[in-house]
């Protein structure tokens, strides 16, 4: 997913839906409290829907989270699924905007969001993170016919990034004025159209996206450290611990390393 940057811009209407969702839940408390939302409980960890782990993801954004034959499928999508599992509760995936997941509004109608979240210290002012789970820097391909060679060679071309995303910000701050796209899936199909020239993002999702193009090519990758992490909100330590430990089964297991290179094999490294 991957960094993906708090954005400035307004909202998009998956994102205004949620808005929506959080502020029907605030005006309905009346007085001057808010009072809590409907819950169950795993144990010591709250759900917000009984019996269900409510995972609000940003679909599609391969080979994260997208859908195939009707289900939602990806790496992120067998970790969400272990999660479930663990607290004994059915998976229900939200379809929701990057820009109200990387704000924190998602975590209203949400338990935890899970979308290739890369941990900022934005972020963390806004949200609880779990234990990273995956290292993914940034790079940038561009098609053959660009004659890009390095990000320099970039400026003036047509470059496009994920808004709302910390490869956008990249992008911006190495001088780039770059067309953003509301989606991956969206980046992606233009790359290969011609309609842009290069696109820079993570590692991971780019790379699988064009490793059987091979009219483009990776130009530059960029070591930003980014790590991600499954997102929380602040303050609930139980589901922190809760998914926290499931992660470790899942790396002490090898699952997690078995589910990496189900989805990434070496074309994301």
């Amino acid at each position: 997913m991957q960094l993906k940057s708090l954005a400035t811009a307004k909202l998009s209407a998956k994102a205004a839906a949620i808005l929506a969702v959080g502020a029907l839940s605030l005006t309905a408390c009346g007085g001057g409290g808010s009072a809590p939302a409907a819950s169950s409980s795993t144990g010591s960890v709250q759900l917000i829907n009984a019996g269900k782990l409510t995972v609000c993801s940003d679909i599609p954004y391969e080979p994260f989270e997208f859908q195939k034959d009707g289900k939602n499928v990806g790496f992120d999508m067998d970790i969400a699924a272990e999660l479930a599992t663990d607290m004994k509760a059915e998976l229900n995936v939200v379809d929701s905007s990057f820009e109200a997941i990387e704000t924190g509004t998602a975590l209203t109608q949400c338990d935890v969001s899970i979308s290739s979240i890369s941990i900022t210290d934005t972020r963390k002012s806004v949200m609880d993170f779990s234990n990273p789970y995956l290292n993914d820097d940034l790079t940038l391909v561009a098609t053959e016919a660009s004659g890009i060679t390095n990000i320099d060679s970039a400026k003036g071309k047509k470059v496009g990034v994920q808004q709302a995303t910390t490869g956008a910000q990249y992008a911006k701050d190495k001088g780039l004025d770059a067309q953003q796209f509301e989606d991956t899936g969206l980046l992606v199909q233009a790359l290969k159209a011609g309609t842009i020239d290069a696109a820079l993002g993570n590692q991971s999702v780019l790379g699988y996206a064009i490793k059987d193009d091979a009219k483009i090519k990776r130009v530059e990758n960029y070591a930003t450290g980014e790590k991600l992490g499954i997102a929380i909100k602040k303050g609930n330590t139980a589901m922190a611990d809760q998914v926290n430990s499931t992660l470790k089964r899942l790396a002490d297991g090898g699952s997690l390393k078995k589910y990496e290179t189900t989805w990434f094999g070496e074309a994301a490294k």
